[in-house]
């Protein structure tokens, strides 16, 4: 799908499986999940930062952090470590902000991907010794070199 046709089913099918899967923690493995209400310990910047600039945030604010899984989500999918945070901490209180943190985590670290993608352009040596590139399907940056043989 693309365009904005397919974000509706994305997001419906996005808010089922969070919630699917914690129903599933609940019940069947009996996690308990945090009942702190985010508003009593955060503000709106903290939310407004945590949301653009996620890994200055949890490693300058009060965050629990720790753990080799912690280290690893902050460095790869910072947005993914806040979303799951968010869901084992408010949940309980806050099902609606978390459920927006996981649109978020899904949508940045998709949206990272993307942009990387189309900035990436993959140049051939040809039968001629020349270098082509393939026509790229979305504009973006393309470096082109000259390599000679050093003899």
């Amino acid at each position: 799908m693309t365009g904005g046709t397919g974000a509706l089913p994305r997001i419906i099918v996005l808010v089922l499986a969070v919630v699917g899967a914690v129903s599933l923690m609940v019940n069947v493995f009996d996690v308990e999940f945090g009942t702190g209400n985010y508003w009593d310990r955060h503000g709106v910047f903290f939310l407004l930062f945590i949301t653009l600039f996620p890994r200055l945030t949890l490693l300058f604010s009060s965050v629990a952090a720790g753990g080799v899984l912690w280290w690893l989500g902050f460095i790869f999918t910072p947005r993914l470590l806040v979303a799951l945070l968010a869901t084992v901490a408010y949940w309980e209180a806050n099902p609606v902000l978390v459920l927006l943190s996981w649109m978020v985590a899904f949508s940045g670290e998709l949206g990272e991907k993307y942009v990387v993608s189309d900035r990436v352009r993959v140049v051939v040596l040809g039968e001629s010794s020349a270098f082509h590139r393939r026509p790229a399907p979305h504009r973006g940056t393309t470096i082109e070199g000259e390599f000679r043989r050093m003899d």
